[in-house]
């Protein structure tokens, strides 16, 4: 499962779009290449069993892959490897504590809204400030039902392994969580609290992201969710900016390919002006985001 991207489902008002409309975008994008084309697809990591049937686009650009890719190889995950780096980035010596971590008057902020969230602090006392907020950004999700297990990425995998295509990823699991591990203690902070105190409306805040991912809805994510995090300028640099900059150059060099591709990433990654359709652009490189026609 995707540990990194889960925290970027921040505060979300309403989504915005007329049923009237004659199209409606979707979180998909088209890249052409001399022989062949990519698609990039937004992902939400964690689903709900009714957020199911997705629309149909998202199985036309399946179907129409040759290869898939995601932030992360899904099919080759070694669940034990992902606990030794847990335990190794993620937890704290043991003359170690959380409150430590994070000062007193910040632990004060934390113990308040972990109370008012109904989140057991005293489970997260050997977790460094990123790993707890992770967890408790899982913990709330889990809640409402939403559950990796219905997230966009294990979705097709089901399907691949079915197919027998081709899997590979954009990143190790070791560099999606060394991400956040050295990141500033200031930085992790930050996370933490943000985590605790922008998640008093979770579920409203969810149904309102999700409806707007299903239609495409670029300016509203960016406006209510990139915002958010570009608020942090660390957090924005490290988990967003340089890896979509890292993404553009594997994306460019999958155009000289010969092969269909299917990339799928956090929707974060694919909206405002770092995101990598817009990076892409930049290098006069054609991007189309696809439509659907309304029934």
């Amino acid at each position: 499962m995707n540990q990194l991207s889960r925290l970027l489902v921040f505060v979300a008002l309403i989504w915005g779009g007329s049923l009237a409309h004659a199209r409606d975008s979707l979180p998909i994008w088209k890249i052409a290449g001399a022989t062949n084309h990519i698609y990039l697809m937004g992902s939400i990591h964690l689903l709900r069993e009714q957020d199911y049937p997705l629309p149909a686009a998202f199985d036309d650009a399946y179907q129409d892959a040759d290869s898939i890719i995601m932030e992360i190889d899904m099919d080759d995950l070694d669940p034990v490897q992902a606990q030794v780096l847990i335990r190794k980035l993620g937890l704290l010596d043991d003359d170690e504590t959380l409150r430590d971590e994070m000062g007193a008057e910040l632990y004060e902020r934390t113990e308040r809204a972990a109370a008012e969230l109904d989140i057991p602090l005293e489970l997260l006392e050997k977790s460094r400030p990123w790993l707890a907020a992770m967890t408790v950004e899982q913990l709330l999700l889990g809640r409402f039902g939403f559950d990796p297990q219905f997230g966009v990425e294990m979705h097709m995998l089901g399907k691949a392994a079915e197919d027998g295509k081709e899997i590979t990823g954009l990143e190790t699991l070791q560099e999606q969580f060394e991400f956040l591990a050295t990141m500033s203690l200031d930085a992790q902070r930050d996370l933490l609290l943000q985590t605790l105190e922008s998640n008093r409306d979770l579920q409203t805040s969810m149904n309102n992201v999700v409806g707007a991912w299903k239609r495409g809805d670029g300016a509203y994510l960016e406006k209510e969710l990139l915002q958010d995090i570009a608020d942090y300028p660390e957090l924005y640099t490290r988990i967003v900016r340089d890896r979509n900059i890292a993404w553009r150059g594997q994306i460019t060099k999958l155009l000289k390919d010969d092969k269909n591709y299917l990339v799928i990433v956090g929707t974060l990654h694919l909206v405002g002006p770092d995101g990598v359709p817009a990076l892409l652009k930049q290098n006069n490189i054609a991007v189309e985001q696809l439509t659907t026609t309304a029934n």
